[in-house]
């Protein structure tokens, strides 16, 4: 068996699954289910229960499979790309950075549910790319936020043909602002009746706003 630089963990959708996920997280996974969360019917039906897996869990003691986290550590990987489900405002609770509709380059905030179009990816570089990797029958392919300091709405653009580079960078520190390199200005949130839910993003003068990503690993320069 080989092992390439480029390997990932993936899992190929059913569309009808014959198994319960959510067991084969809690006993598989170890401390990296909670990546898998937002997916699982414990936190979408509160009150479920996984029942009785120590039969499972035996299983894996009795094969002596190791941990998930050495799985991890030994399979080379992209220190530099993380993906993460969720990426909130302290200003909307519940809503989420979204990518919005397939026809309008701009994101949105959207109520939270973890899917494709909010699949986050904020790289070593600054860059913070919105929606699926590659393309899909339903989505466009994942674009870059940009703030080209023309206005006051960040736009998605294919990271290649955004014109100045500077423009697609952003800083990011947890339970911090998301400021753009290149204008100084802040990814806020601000009220408005005329946006989704009454809540539209803008870049701007900072105000103090702060943003959490979930499953947040600290990068080396951060």
């Amino acid at each position: 068996m080989e092992v390439l630089p480029c390997s990932r963990v993936a899992h190929i959708e059913r569309t009808k699954k014959p198994y319960n996920n959510d067991i084969d997280y809690y006993v598989w996974m170890d401390d990296f289910n909670s990546h898998l969360s937002s997916h699982l019917l414990l936190s979408h039906h509160p009150g479920w229960t996984l029942g009785d897996v120590s039969e499972r869990l035996a299983l894996r003691q009795r094969l002596k499979c190791r941990s998930f986290h050495g799985t991890r550590e030994r399979v080379p990987r992209d220190e530099g790309l993380q993906q993460h489900p969720h990426v909130r405002n302290s200003k909307a609770s519940g809503y989420c950075l979204d990518q919005g509709a397939e026809d309008d380059d701009r994101a949105i905030l959207y109520p939270c549910h973890g899917m494709s179009s909010q699949l986050v990816r904020y790289s070593a570089d600054g860059l913070l790319q919105l929606g699926p990797l590659g393309s899909t029958a339903f989505l466009p392919d994942s674009k870059c936020l940009v703030d080209d300091g023309r206005g006051r709405t960040p736009t998605l653009k294919k990271c290649e043909d955004v014109a100045r580079p500077a423009q697609r960078l952003w800083d990011f520190t947890q339970s911090g602002p998301i400021v753009s390199r290149d204008t100084g200005r802040c990814l806020e949130v601000e009220m408005s009746k005329d946006a989704n839910f009454g809540l539209r993003l803008v870049v701007q003068r900072c105000s103090g706003q702060k943003w959490t990503i979930r499953n947040w690993i600290k990068h080396g320069r951060h």
